[in-house]
């Protein structure tokens, strides 16, 4: 055995008593270690044997074992039995990466910078072995969590892990029984009464989880009591409608594609909660997922709240990118909401205005939606006009006077 792997073999009664005691120190969840004997003798333990098969290993390029694993696992399982959550977890893998990577460097400098040789074959083992250890600690984690926790919780813990970026979510995605693709559309129903969560709304979106294959996660909770649901649509290859891009475009100045079978998924969540709500979507590739959960979660603040109905549907970017900027820029949201004021003296002003932009202006379409003759119609967009000097069909109208019924319906005026 050379002199690094020596170092370490001398070491590793003292490695392993420094990993327990800062897993107590530097991960709360892990606190109960200073108080439990029991579990930190068994935490020391495991500590000590992994660093000896390390030592053991190392020098030959030998794989762990089977057993090994096994080993390895049974510690996740013990993790996941104690109930520590999966942001614990990962914390716990980085402590450990982190703390062995110390040891080889002390171990190193203890012996004047010991031999490359032995320095390279250590990193290569620690880094194809260390993988492998991982992968085994997280399946034995997920066991006890397929066990211990409802259908519910565990895709809540894979939509956790995905916009965490948490390998976990291979694991997490096997034992639901969901593939993971390539790219998701992450779509925030956001709502300003949460629901309250009962076991017949519980067992609604169970249902609707197993039918669009899709994980779900509520969100915090404001602090004036509003609530958002987060669905993970999966999109696969060519489920993305990407034949729709064109070749060469740059790809960032490209608004979120809505993918087909999005709407059947919001119609269908939407009628479940029950209530008005705000739908917003923003596509990303695996890796990309919190970035797009914060895209979505914008958008969804400045789209109208609407009942479930045909006419409620996922919002992009390229849907309400006026009113996002109107959102940051005061005088111009307090402009607008004074042309609201005048607009609400009726009658109907507004939601005249909201059908006649979703109808896309068309006369007929717009007096259909709203049951009244094409004279009401006409007569209240004369109405909009004498109240605000703004034509609703004008260029002019459509861009102020569709921010102002957006801004209206997505209830941010209060």
């Amino acid at each position: 055995m050379g002199s690094l792997f020596a170092e370490l073999a001398r070491q590793a009664s003292t490695n392993a008593r420094r990993e327990v005691e800062t897993y107590t120190r530097e991960v709360p969840e892990l606190g109960f270690l200073a108080k439990d004997p029991r579990a930190r003798a068994e935490t020391l333990e495991h500590s000590m044997w992994l660093r000896r098969r390390t030592v053991e290993l190392s020098p030959g390029d030998s794989e762990l074992s089977g057993d090994d694993l096994g080993c390895i696992a049974s510690m996740g399982e013990l993790r996941a039995g104690a109930g520590i959550s999966l942001d614990a977890r990962q914390q716990v893998l980085r402590v450990h990466t982190a703390l062995m990577l110390r040891e080889i460097n002390e171990a190193t400098e203890a012996q004047r910078g010991g031999g490359v040789e032995e320095l390279m074959r250590m990193m290569t083992w620690f880094a194809l072995q260390g993988e492998r250890g991982i992968g085994a600690y997280r399946q034995g984690f997920v066991r006890v969590l397929r066990r211990r926790i409802p259908y519910s919780e565990q895709v809540a813990l894979l939509a956790r892990s995905l916009l965490n970026g948490d390998p976990i979510s291979s694991e997490l995605a096997a034992a639901v029984d969901m593939e993971l693709p390539d790219h998701y559309a992450v779509t925030v129903f956001r709502f300003p009464d949460r629901p309250a969560v009962d076991r017949f709304l519980e067992n609604e979106i169970e249902a609707l989880v197993k039918s669009h294959r899709a994980p779900v996660m509520w969100g915090p909770e404001g602090s004036d009591g509003s609530g958002e649901l987060i669905a993970l649509l999966p999109l696969f290859s060519g489920a993305a409608a990407a034949e729709n891009v064109p070749p060469h475009a740059f790809p960032e100045l490209l608004p979120d594609l809505t993918p087909d079978h999005l709407p059947d998924l919001v119609q269908d969540f939407a009628r479940a909660l029950g209530r008005p709500c705000a739908v917003a979507t923003a596509t990303a590739p695996l890796p990309e997922l919190a970035d797009a959960l914060h895209r979505a979660r914008r958008i969804s603040q400045a789209a109208p709240l609407r009942r479930a109905s045909a006419r409620l549907r996922p919002h992009t970017l390229a849907d309400v990118f006026v009113e996002l900027a109107v959102a940051d820029v005061s005088f111009v949201d307090d402009w607008l909401r004074t042309v609201a004021r005048l607009l609400e003296t009726g009658p109907d002003l507004l939601a005249t205005l909201d059908a006649y932009y979703c109808h896309d202006m068309h006369r007929g379409a717009t007096a259909a939606a709203l049951n009244v003759h094409t004279r009401t119609l006409d007569y209240r967009l004369r109405r909009v006009r004498e109240l605000t000097g703004i034509n609703p069909g004008s260029t002019r109208g459509v861009r102020t006077l569709s921010a102002v019924v957006t801004r209206r319906l997505s209830g941010v005026w209060r």
